[in-house]
C-alpha cells in the first residue's frame, strides 16, 4: 500500500525533485484529502493527511515524470454556504503542469444542485501529468524593450501558421511554427516587438459549444493556467516546445507576452462542470446570498481575487510563467475583475502584490479595462504600471475615417494617446495601447468591406458579437466588389494604418490586418477552429505588408514617436495646423473639415485630408518631400502646397 510522507505546503502543485513528487493543494474547508494515482484504468487513492494551515500535502518518494493523477476532496455539501465538496468527482490540480485528455460535456461531470450528485465521473474525466520542469536556458535573456519602442502584434498561435506554406505541416498552428525561420523573418520585416498571444492555457471547451460540434477557438475558458495547452504543440512535452519558442523569439528580439485569463474559470454556472476549485474551495469565486455565483464576466462566474488563496494562486501563477516560462509580461482579460472587492478600485490586493513582487514589478502588464458587472467599464483608471487597451481610440477613429462624425479635435486627442484619459497619477503616453481591431471583432480588411456582421457559421442566428463596429463597406457588401470600390477600400486601410502606427502611445497590430486577412464578416470567430479564423497566407496582399513595415520603420525614425514624455502646449515637437499652416483655432478643433497638418520633431509632417473633396495645402515654410513609405507620385508636392486627394494621408520629410 502506497504511504505519503509528511513532504512540504509549498509550492503548491505536483514538483518533481529528482527523487520523488511533493503534491500541495489548499482547500480550507476540506475535512480530507486523498491524491488519486493512475496506471491505465486503475486508479489508487491515497490519502494525504499531512496538513499546514489550509494546504494539504504530501511526498511521494520514487515518483517520477509522467505520472498521472488526480484529488478526491471530501467535505461539507452546503451550496447556501457556498461548500460544493463531493468525493465521488475526480478534481483537477488547478496547479498542474499538464494535463492529458479533454473535458468531454458528460452529466456525471456535475457535482450536483441540492445535494451530491452521487454518480464517479473518474473514467470520464481528464488526468493531470507530472512534469520536470527543469529546463537550460542556455543563454536567454529578456528583451526588455522599452515601452515608446513597442509595437504588439497580437495572434492566435494556432491561426497566425496553420495555413502558412513555407512552414512544415507537422508544426503549423503550434509553438514550434512561431519559432520557425519562416516566422522570424517575418517579424523582423515587419518590424514588430512583441508576440501578444492570445491564451495558451489549457482550456476546455464549453458544452454549448460541444453539442454544435464547435470548439473554443480562441480559449478564454481557462481549465488550468499553468498548463500549456498541448493542443497547440507538436511535440509531447508542450512545456518545452513552448519554451524552446519563447527562447528563440527572445534571440530574434522579439518579446512574449501572454493574454491570461483569471477572471473565470471553465467551470461555469451553477449548471457547469466541477472540475478543479469548485469541489476544492468554492470560496474562490464571487458567491451571491443563497450561494450561486455572481456573473460579472458573462461566463457563468467571476475569481475572487481578495480572497487569500485566489490571490495566491494567481499571482504564483504568473510568476511561473515568468520565472520558469521566461515570458515578458501578460495582458489580463476582463482586468476590471482582478481589482473588485466587490467594487474595483486601483488600490485592490492584486494591483499591490505586483507592485512589489520581485518577479512581476518591471513586467509589461495590459489590461482590458472592463467586464461586465457594476461599474465595470474602468478604462484610465489602472495604477501604473499598467497600460490598457484604448477601446476609445479604436472607435473614434474607425468613426473619424469611416463614418465621418467625430471632429479633428477628437482625432488629435486619440493620437496624443488620449491624454484626457491617461496623463493623471504620473502615467505615461504608453499606457494607451491603441488598436483598430483585435481578436473580438472585425478585421481590418473586414472593417472595410462589411456594414454588418455575418456570424452565421456561430450557430446563434447572427445574435453574438457586437453590433457597433463603425465600419463602412464603401457601397457594396462584402470583399467582392468593382475596382473602384476596392480603390477606395485600399485607401481607407491606408489611412486607418497610419493613424495607429504613428500615433503616440503603443501601437497593436491584429495579425493579418497588414496583408487584408478576412473573416468573411465574421466579428466574433471565438468558436471557429478552422479556415475562418486562420490567417489567409495564400492571398496576402504584400504591397501592404510593405507598407506596414514601411510605417513602423517611419515610427522608429520620429524622436517624439520614441519618447516618453507627454505632447505639452510649447513643450513638444509637436505642432498643430490647419491646411492653410495656421495653428488651428477652436473653430478648427470642433467644427472645422476634417484637415491637419502635423508637425513632428521638426523634420516629418503628417498631412491628413480626411474629407471627400480634394484640397491643396500650405505647407510649413522649408523643401518637403515625400517620405517612403508613401508613393510620390500620388502625393505631388509643388514648392510649398501638397495636393491632398480625398480622403488621403501623407508624411513629408523635411529635406
Amino acid at each position: 500500500m502506497t504511504v505519503l510522507q509528511a513532504g512540504h505546503p509549498y509550492p503548491l502543485g505536483a514538483h518533481f525533485d529528482g527523487r520523488g513528487v511533493n503534491f500541495a493543494l489548499s482547500s480550507a474547508d476540506a475535512v480530507g484529502v486523498e491524491l488519486c494515482l493512475f496506471d491505465g484504468a486503475y486508479e489508487q487513492r491515497v490519502p494525504m493527511t499531512a496538513r499546514t494551515d489550509a494546504i494539504w500535502h504530501g511526498y511521494l518518494p520514487g515518483a517520477r515524470p509522467g505520472l498521472q493523477y488526480g484529488f478526491r476532496v471530501d467535505g461539507p455539501f452546503d451550496p447556501a454556504r457556498g461548500l460544493r465538496f463531493n468525493r465521488n468527482k475526480l478534481l483537477l490540480d488547478p496547479c498542474a503542469r499538464m494535463m492529458m485528455g479533454t473535458v468531454r460535456d458528460n452529466e456525471r461531470l456535475h457535482g450536483g444542485y441540492h445535494r451530491p450528485d452521487p454518480r464517479d465521473d473518474a473514467d470520464v474525466m481528464p488526468r493531470c501529468v507530472v512534469v520536470d520542469e527543469r529546463y537550460d536556458w542556455r543563454d536567454d535573456s529578456f528583451p526588455m524593450t522599452p515601452w515608446p519602442r513597442t509595437v504588439l502584434y497580437e495572434a492566435h498561435v494556432r491561426g497566425l501558421t496553420k495555413r502558412h506554406p513555407d512552414i512544415p505541416q507537422a508544426i503549423r498552428g503550434t509553438y514550434a511554427a512561431l519559432a520557425h525561420p519562416v516566422m522570424l523573418a517575418y517579424f523582423a520585416r515587419l518590424g514588430v516587438t512583441a508576440l501578444e498571444l492570445m491564451p495558451v492555457h489549457q482550456h476546455a471547451d464549453e458544452p454549448r459549444l460541444q453539442a454544435m460540434g464547435l470548439r473554443n477557438y480562441w480559449g478564454y475558458n481557462t481549465l488550468l493556467p499553468f498548463a500549456a495547452d498541448n493542443l497547440l504543440s507538436a511535440s509531447e512535452h508542450p512545456l518545452n516546445e513552448f519554451r524552446d519558442m519563447v527562447r528563440v523569439l527572445h534571440k530574434a528580439g522579439i518579446e512574449v507576452i501572454l493574454d491570461v485569463v483569471f477572471n473565470h474559470s471553465a467551470e461555469l454556472d451553477l449548471d457547469g462542470p466541477t472540475l478543479t476549485l469548485r469541489g476544492m474551495d468554492n470560496a474562490s469565486y464571487w458567491l451571491t446570498d443563497d450561494g450561486d455565483y455572481h456573473n460579472w464576466t458573462g461566463c457563468g462566474n467571476v475569481l475572487r481575487l481578495d480572497y487569500p488563496a485566489t490571490l495566491d494562486w494567481v499571482v504564483s501563477c504568473m510568476v511561473f510563467w515568468r520565472d520558469v516560462c521566461h515570458v515578458d509580461g501578460f495582458r489580463l482579460d476582463l482586468a476590471t475583475v482582478l481589482g473588485r472587492s466587490p467594487d474595483f478600485s486601483s488600490r485592490a490586493p492584486f494591483f499591490a502584490v505586483l507592485r512589489n513582487h520581485p518577479s512581476l514589478r518591471d513586467i509589461k502588464l495590459i489590461a482590458e479595462p472592463w467586464d461586465v458587472g457594476p461599474g465595470g467599464y474602468q478604462l484610465g483608471r489602472f495604477p501604473a504600471p499598467f497600460a490598457e487597451w484604448n477601446d476609445r481610440f479604436r472607435d473614434d477613429m474607425r468613426r473619424f475615417w469611416l463614418h465621418r462624425d467625430v471632429p479633428v479635435g477628437v482625432f488629435a486627442r486619440r493620437f496624443a494617446a488620449s491624454s484626457d484619459v491617461f496623463d493623471h497619477d504620473g502615467r505615461h503616453p504608453w499606457a494607451s495601447v491603441n488598436l483598430l481591431t483585435s481578436h473580438d471583432g472585425f478585421t481590418l480588411r473586414d472593417l472595410v468591406c462589411f456594414n454588418h456582421k455575418h456570424n452565421e457559421a456561430n450557430g446563434e442566428q447572427n445574435r453574438d458579437g457586437t453590433n457597433s463596429n463603425f465600419s463602412n463597406n464603401h457601397g457594396v457588401e462584402g470583399e467582392q466588389a468593382d475596382q473602384e470600390t476596392q480603390a477606395r477600400r485600399h485607401v481607407s486601410q491606408r489611412a486607418l494604418l497610419t493613424t495607429l502606427l504613428l500615433s503616440q502611445g503603443t501601437p497593436m497590430l491584429l495579425a493579418g490586418d497588414e496583408f487584408g486577412n478576412s473573416q468573411q464578416g465574421n466579428n466574433n470567430a471565438y468558436c471557429q477552429d478552422n479556415a475562418l479564423a486562420w490567417l489567409h497566407w495564400d492571398q496576402a496582399d504584400d504591397t501592404l505588408i510593405a507598407f506596414t513595415s514601411g510605417l513602423i520603420r517611419l515610427r522608429r525614425s520620429i524622436p517624439v514617436l520614441q519618447g516618453g514624455g507627454w505632447w505639452r502646449d510649447g513643450e513638444s515637437d509637436v505642432r498643430w495646423l490647419n491646411e492653410q499652416g495656421t495653428p488651428m483655432t477652436p473653430q478648427d478643433w470642433e467644427q472645422g473639415e476634417r484637415r491637419l497638418q502635423i508637425p513632428l520633431s521638426e523634420c516629418w509632417l503628417l498631412l491628413i485630408n480626411a474629407t471627400e473633396q480634394a484640397c491643396d495645402f500650405l505647407l510649413p515654410a522649408g523643401a518637403w518631400r515625400v517620405s517612403p513609405p508613401f508613393d510620390a507620385v500620388a502625393n505631388p508636392v509643388e514648392g510649398r502646397v501638397w495636393r491632398g486627394e480625398a480622403n488621403a494621408v501623407c508624411v513629408l520629410v523635411k529635406q
